[in-house]
């Protein structure tokens, strides 16, 4: 499945070395309890990249005859301010549900009558407008537990989800970013339609607190999935939150960056594989391991389009990830069909392969 490097040797050594965690213990020991339990992982994200992955591990959640399942846990960036989510923020000083509700649904399988109640999205030009069933039904139940993280949980439940989300923080915050020009926008939405070269991102408020059970989530997994989706906007604001970041860098956990394949327009342009993975490293220390590539290149024509749009193939070269620290791990990855997209039941095979075999 996965494809070799030419300096296997080196990898194997380094991968031994770096694999002992903050206390001396080998990451062999976490290996061999995972024989009688569930594999816990932990995926970081959010947009429309986090819901791929919990998608696919989603289908393997449930045990069965020598398999112990999966215990997911999904934490999800809050800074979005667009859309039903940013209304929400706006005229009722809601957190941003949107994100948590295509999670919710991406781990209860998508498929009933009540989660595509969850995904209806009224249509009009006033009112409801724009905003989407579960949107409403989260901060409706926030309002009446006066608790978000309750309201989230009880979602789930509705929905059956086979795992938890976590926001990342309930703190209301934005994202800033700061650009190559040295100019700095404010708010997410914004961002990309500054069209211009990002160079970090920060939270307003700084290093807010993590939510309830986030951090002991990292530490007790035995891997972290850290993308695909929106690098700047989805991906590093869930490393900028207190704590996350050293929890990380200190967890026994394999930690794998899943690599976008395609540059996203006004946020990523030009940007190779290596690069993305230096903006993460950039912002939180060295917090990966492993970056997983696909390895099927998509139809020329699918590309052709994309470039017509502004997004284009991302470039990824193996030595160079290897000399940045991580670990390059290689398979097919690609959905089919015109689109270019991950696909969900792929990933999530890679993934568990690796983190039950260690890489």
């Amino acid at each position: 499945m996965f494809a070799g490097t030419d300096l296997e040797s080196a990898l194997q050594e380094r991968w031994a070395e770096d694999t002992k965690n903050a206390l001396g213990q080998n990451r062999n020991e976490l290996l061999q309890s995972q024989v009688e339990r569930p594999t816990r992982i932990v995926a970081m994200g959010g947009g429309t990249g986090l819901p791929v992955v919990l998608r696919g591990l989603a289908r393997r959640a449930m045990p069965k005859p020598g398999d112990a399942g999966v215990d997911i846990t999904a934490v999800v960036t809050m800074s979005d301010d667009g859309g039903s989510s940013g209304r929400l923020r706006r005229f009722h000083g809601a957190l941003p549900p949107g994100d948590i509700r295509n999670c919710l649904v991406a781990l209860s399988g998508g498929k009933s009558a009540l989660s595509e109640v969850f995904q209806y999205r009224f249509g009009g030009a006033k009112g409801l407008a724009g905003h989407a069933v579960g949107n409403l039904l989260i901060a409706a139940l926030a309002e009446l537990k006066g608790d978000f993280l309750e309201a989230v949980r009880l979602s789930g439940e509705l929905l059956g989800a086979r795992g938890q989300v976590l926001p990342c923080t309930l703190s209301p915050v934005q994202l800033v970013a700061r650009m190559q020009d040295s100019t700095e926008v404010v708010g997410e939405s914004n961002i990309v339609r500054a069209q211009g070269r990002v160079s970090r991102v920060s939270l307003s408020p700084r290093s807010p607190p993590p939510s309830e059970g986030l951090l002991e989530s990292i530490y007790r997994a035995d891997m972290i999935v850290i993308g695909p989706g929106s690098l700047y906007s989805s991906v590093i604001p869930n490393l900028l939150v207190d704590g996350v970041a050293q929890a990380l860098r200190e967890t026994r956990a394999l930690k794998v960056m899943v690599a976008n394949i395609m540059t996203q327009p006004g946020e990523t342009d030009g940007m190779s594989c290596l690069d993305h993975v230096r903006a993460v490293l950039d912002h939180a220390g060295p917090v990966l391991d492993a970056v997983l590539l696909n390895g099927t290149p998509p139809p020329e024509e699918s590309i052709e389009r994309y470039a017509r749009k502004g997004s284009y193939y991302i470039p990824a070269d193996r030595r160079d990830l290897i000399s940045a620290g991580v670990v390059p791990v290689e398979a097919d990855l690609l959905k089919e069909g015109s689109k270019i997209r991950h696909d969900s039941r792929k990933v999530a095979r890679c993934l568990l392969k690796m983190a039950r075999s260690g890489l």
